[in-house]
């Protein structure tokens, strides 16, 4: 018989024991990586709302939002009753010969949320497959008879052979899907330039309304004439909110914000599943739709292939994860943390001019662009090893980690910075956490940053040592 861990004895294992079978099984460099912080010494015991509960009493305030996935905060009792509800009466959620209540109902849902006819869903597990899954409606909407797909140079849109070709940001080096061209963020002239490189050939332009890797976001202007020339020349055009939806930029999703503007094709996910369930989504408009698949021919094409596409417990936390954003208004929730971060961020910047180069974001989602430091920062930058040395952005990520090292030790609060575009730091609340919360971390940065970052660099680089000994 193979020796395999119960539940409970994986429930019991120390962090001496998980690193060691991480190293085995999983990764001995993400080790590495990830013991730098203190996070990466810890193990967390419970999560609730916004905060993490350590093994060892503490209490995290978690700003990461999960990386756009915990709109909701940590095991929502709503989320968890929804799940519980769903196993306690056995329901049914594998067999697609049979139709599913769920889908139906979460399709709907969709619908009634979305502007115009936004009417259309598909629902696989990832973003990245959302996006995947949207591209390639597109290229069957053409039915094949065009070749060339745009996407912005500064894009996040995944790491799958095909959306990572899409992604715009230099690190992807893995064969993906042919005929992409790349226009300048934001820049309606550059992508006039681009389609008009490609005459009768733009099949889809994919585009992040709101960078959530950059904390850029697309002009009123740029994103009605992008929508205007799509329009012309039958290109459909892809919003991806896989991270900014759900109320997290102080509307329901960023485009929303501006009237009457709406895109052939919106991809979600992170949130959608309530901080539990795994489930994306793409949303098109109803004529793109029925024509790519909407005959005998092909309807099995995208809605049956694979097998957890709309699985039922996935399905029904995402009923439950719609409903509570709408009951909460979590859009004017993410409106009153922005009433605390923007300005409280601001003065930051004011108050460590040396430090703090930049700062920009809506609702709950705030970027803290760092830079500057002494020149030893230069010497340790051009000293690091292997492909760090011929990061650009090295100096910049050194000053990041050691601000988000000093917040989780010296203040209980997880933040965390960007590994694409310029790397800021990001503040990211899920939409549970209180205005008060919000002033707490903005004045822990702030304490932070007063320290200097000669002496936070010095501190995190001989933490970061004595894990190596």
């Amino acid at each position: 018989m193979p020796d395999l861990f119960t539940l409970d004895e994986a429930e019991s294992l120390d962090i001496d024991r998980v690193h060691a079978l991480y190293r085995r099984h999983v990764n001995r460099s993400q080790v590495s990586l990830m013991t730098s912080f203190g996070f990466g010494r810890e193990l967390v015991d419970r999560a609730e709302g916004a905060y993490l509960y350590q093994r060892d009493g503490r209490r995290i305030l978690d700003l990461t939002g999960g990386v756009g996935v915990l709109n909701h905060g940590h095991n929502h009792p709503r989320i968890l009753a929804a799940r519980q509800r769903f196993a306690e009466r056995q329901r049914m959620e594998v067999h697609k010969t049979y139709f599913s209540p769920y889908l139906a109902a979460l399709s709907h849902n969709l619908a009634a949320v979305l502007p115009a006819d936004l009417t259309m869903s598909f629902l696989p597990n990832s973003g990245a497959e959302a996006v995947e899954g949207a591209v390639k409606l597109a290229y069957k909407y053409h039915n094949g008879r065009r070749g060339t797909v745009l996407r912005a140079d500064s894009s996040f849109h995944g790491k799958l052979l095909g959306s990572g070709g899409l992604t715009g940001q230099s690190h992807f080096s893995f064969p993906t899907i042919p005929g992409i061209d790349t226009f300048r963020y934001g820049d309606l002239d550059s992508l006039r330039r681009t389609v008009a490189a490609h005459p009768g050939d733009v099949y889809a332009i994919l585009i992040e309304p709101l960078s959530a890797s950059t904390l850029r976001w697309c002009s009123e202007e740029f994103l009605r004439g992008l929508r205007e020339l799509c329009t012309a020349e039958d290109i459909v055009l892809i919003f991806d909110e896989i991270y900014t939806g759900w109320g997290k930029t102080g509307s329901l999703f960023y485009f929303m914000r501006h009237e009457g503007l709406v895109p052939d094709v919106l991809t979600t996910s992170k949130s959608f599943g309530g901080g539990k369930s795994s489930i994306s989504a793409f949303v098109a408009r109803e004529p793109i739709y029925r024509r790519a698949y909407d005959n005998l021919g092909d309807a099995l094409l995208q809605s049956t292939s694979t097998t957890y596409y709309g699985f039922g417990e996935e399905c029904a936390t995402a009923i439950e994860a719609i409903a509570i954003a709408v009951d909460d208004e979590y859009p004017a929730r993410a409106r009153d943390l922005e009433r605390v971060l923007g300005p409280g961020l601001r003065r930051l910047a004011k108050q460590h001019p040396d430090i703090v180069s930049e700062v920009a974001g809506a609702g709950a989602l705030w970027g803290v662009f760092l830079d500057g430091g002494p020149r030893i920062l230069d010497v340790i930058a051009r000293l690091a090893p292997g492909g760090m040395a011929r990061d650009p952005r090295f100096k910049t990520k050194l000053i990041a980690c050691a601000v988000v090292n000093a917040m989780y030790h010296d203040h209980d609060i997880f933040t965390y910075y960007t590994l694409n575009g310029l790397s800021p730091l990001v503040l990211a609340p899920s939409l549970v956490t209180t205005p008060e919360e919000a002033e707490r971390a903005v004045d822990a940065l702030d304490r932070t940053l007063a320290q200097g970052l000669g002496r936070l660099v010095t501190r995190f680089l001989k933490e970061k040592v004595s894990t190596l000994w």
